[in-house]
C-alpha cells in the first residue's frame, strides 16, 4: 500500500474538479516562508510524512501562524517530528467542513471507499461510511448522508 502525502492527494482531487484548500509542500525553511507569503497570513502548517498518519497525534498541526518568524520556528518544530519529510503550508480557513476520503484494498472484499468527517473528528467520532468500489452516484450521496 502506498500512502499519498496531503499535497499529492489534493493535486489528484483538483485534477478531477474537486476543490481543496491550497497546500504547498515545503522541504526547507525558505520554501515555507515563501509559501506563507504567497498564501498570506495567517497560515496553517502541518507535518508531512508517509508514515505520519495522524498529524494531530504527534503535534503536527499548527494553526494561526501569523509571521515570517513564526513560520521559521514552526517549520523547525515540525521537521523535528520523527519521519517528517516536509511541511505543508495552507491558508487558515474560517468556513467549511473538513472531510476524509480514502480508498483501500481489502483481502476479503476488494477495493473499498471511505468517507467521513475529517480532522480530529474521524478519530473521536469514528463517524465514517464505507462502500465497495466501483461507486455509483447514489452510493456516494448515501455515504455523505450517513455521516
Amino acid at each position: 500500500m502506498r500512502l499519498l502525502l496531503e499535497h499529492e492527494s489534493k493535486a489528484l482531487l483538483e485534477k478531477y474538479g474537486i476543490k481543496t484548500a491550497k497546500c504547498i509542500f515545503c522541504e526547507t525553511e525558505e520554501q515555507a516562508v515563501k509559501a506563507a507569503k504567497e498564501i498570506g497570513f495567517p497560515v496553517v502548517m502541518k507535518v508531512a510524512g508517509r508514515e505520519i498518519i495522524h498529524k494531530s497525534d504527534v503535534g503536527g498541526v499548527i494553526l494561526n501562524v501569523k509571521s515570517e518568524d513564526e513560520v521559521r520556528e514552526v517549520f523547525q518544530r515540525l521537521m523535528s517530528i520523527p519521519k517528517a519529510e516536509g511541511v505543508n503550508v495552507q491558508p487558515q480557513l474560517e468556513k467549511g467542513i473538513e472531510v476524509i476520503v480514502g480508498v483501500a484494498e481489502n483481502e476479503q472484499f476488494g477495493s473499498v471507499a471511505m468517507f467521513g468527517l475529517g480532522g480530529v473528528f474521524v478519530e473521536v467520532l469514528k463517524d465514517v461510511s464505507f462502500r465497495l468500489l466501483p461507486l455509483t452516484r447514489r452510493d456516494a450521496e448515501e455515504m455523505v448522508r450517513e455521516v
